[in-house]
């Protein structure tokens, strides 16, 4: 696709555009309803409307469920909109759990990253004690989780990355209960024979949020970059909701664990300079590239799965054409260059 997006409205039907691979895995899945646990946040709606979208076009009647707060209004009208069903829910409250609808197959994207600093407590409910209920309520159907490539250390720059089999050292109470997360479920898979994949991604993106665009916003604007996190890995939204329903066939006990990004380590240099060459503007930096990063190597998943199909220079043209024509933005930075994991 060589042309730019110039509106919220085109990105969201490119996003929600269902390729031909999704809806052939969708006919060859179980019948039974879909829910999507934490659909309000950045991946969530466009996630439960590829779904719909899907689902539709393979002539099935399995219904999606996008389950959130719904503190974003915006997010749920595109969902109802959309022909999703939307459940406003807290499910840190029990009762709210307990009368979800019933489905064949949940996706688990609840959780907490930014706000661990000032209040751990909750990170650690949303992202460790809520799994466990949710294992329990939906012990007898296919759970597809997110987890995050920060359960792993930093590894080296030149070794492609950690592997769903290296050691796990999460660094800071978030990625420590990111890996609670794994933990729980796979204790529950285990228990109840639940059959569960956990993805670990990192870094998905679109125009509006994610590290091309805190990137693009810096040089744009003039703001030095910081080098020390110097490399990082990338996939765009909509590959990485679609492998993530696609996810739902490799679904075992003990869980299948999955490395979810895209097949380049980035520099971070080399973004920033390549959107500087588009706005016409020397980027400036500060600090030293460190030696180390949060990588993850995702050849497992894309053997499975083929490559992501939207390419790295793709998404960097789209992204600089979205900040020249002013497009709108969640204001929420991805933090991607600290290397504490205090966020």
């Amino acid at each position: 696709m060589d042309r730019y997006i110039e509106s919220e409205s085109e990105l969201e039907d490119l996003l929600t555009t269902p390729p031909p691979a999704l809806i052939s895995d969708m006919t060859r899945q179980p019948d039974g309803d879909l829910v999507v646990l934490g659909a309000g946040g950045k991946m969530g709606p466009s996630l439960a409307i590829l779904a719909q979208r899907a689902i539709s076009t393979a002539g099935l009647k399995s219904k999606v469920y996008a389950v959130s707060r719904f503190s974003n209004q915006k997010a749920r009208a595109l969902l109802d909109q959309a022909g999703v069903i939307t459940v406003a829910c807290d499910l840190l409250q029990a009762p709210d759990l307990r009368q979800l609808p019933d489905a064949t197959q949940v996706i688990f994207m609840a959780g907490q990253k930014f706000g661990t600093a000032d209040e751990p407590s909750l990170t650690w409910a949303l992202n460790t004690y809520l799994p466990a209920r949710v294992a329990e309520r939906y012990a007898d159907s296919k759970l597809v989780a997110f987890s995050t490539g920060n359960v792993y250390p930093l590894t080296s720059i030149t070794g492609g990355g950690s592997v769903e089999t290296d050691p796990l050292m999460p660094i800071g109470e978030y990625a420590q209960s990111c890996l609670g997360r794994e933990r729980i479920l796979t204790y529950f898979s285990n228990h109840n024979s639940t059959q569960i994949t956990i993805l670990r991604l990192n870094y998905a993106i679109d125009l509006r949020y994610g590290v091309l665009i805190d990137l693009a916003q810096k040089v744009d604007q003039g703001i030095p970059i910081d080098l020390q996190m110097g490399n990082v890995n990338l996939i765009w939204q909509g590959d990485a909701n679609e492998m993530a329903l696609r996810a739902f066939s490799l679904c075992t006990s003990p869980p299948q664990v999955l490395n979810l990004t895209g097949p380049e380590t980035v520099s971070i240099r080399f973004l920033a300079h390549r959107l500087g060459q588009i706005f016409n503007q020397e980027p400036s930096f500060i600090n030293a590239e460190g030696e180390t990063a949060f990588l993850n190597n995702a050849s497992c998943c894309h053997q499975i799965f083929g490559y992501p199909r939207t390419p790295l220079g793709q998404m960097i043209d789209w992204v600089a054409h979205w900040v020249k024509i002013g497009g709108p933005t969640l204001d929420k930075p991805t933090h991607f260059d600290v290397r504490a994991g205090a966020f």
